[in-house]
Formats: C-alpha cells, structure tokens, sequence
C-alpha cells in the first residue's frame, strides 16, 4: 500500500507541475493533477475489459489451430 500511495503522490506531483507549468495558473494545475488521473484509471479500466477479451479470442484461436 505504501508503494501505491507513493506512486499516486508522485502522479499527483508531476500532473500538477506540468500543467502549472504550462498554465502559470494554480487552479489549472490542480485541477489537471485531480482530473488526469481519475480519466487515465477510467480509460485503464476499458483498456483491461478489452484487453481480457482480445486474450480469450487469441487463446480460442491457439486451441482451435491446436487440434
């Protein structure tokens, strides 16, 4: 858990530096550090659900070749 937390953390920090950087604006800055993160998790999540089934299509098609 310790891991995680330092990681998000370290997330948090750089998302904020690069849009503070950009922007020169505290409130774009932290507003980006809390909205990339919840999209970028979001977009994981369908990423994964397609990934599972792209995996199970590969793995029909291995058996079928198998036999």
């Amino acid at each position: 858990m310790a891991k995680t937390l330092s990681f998000a953390a370290l997330h948090f920090t750089v998302a904020f530096s690069v849009a503070y950087a950009l922007t020169g604006s505290f409130l774009i800055g932290g507003t980006m550090a809390l909205l990339e993160p919840a999209i970028n998790t979001l977009v994981f999540y369908f990423h994964e659900k397609a990934w599972q089934k792209h995996s199970k299509t590969q793995e029909k098609r291995t058996l079928h070749v198998c036999f």
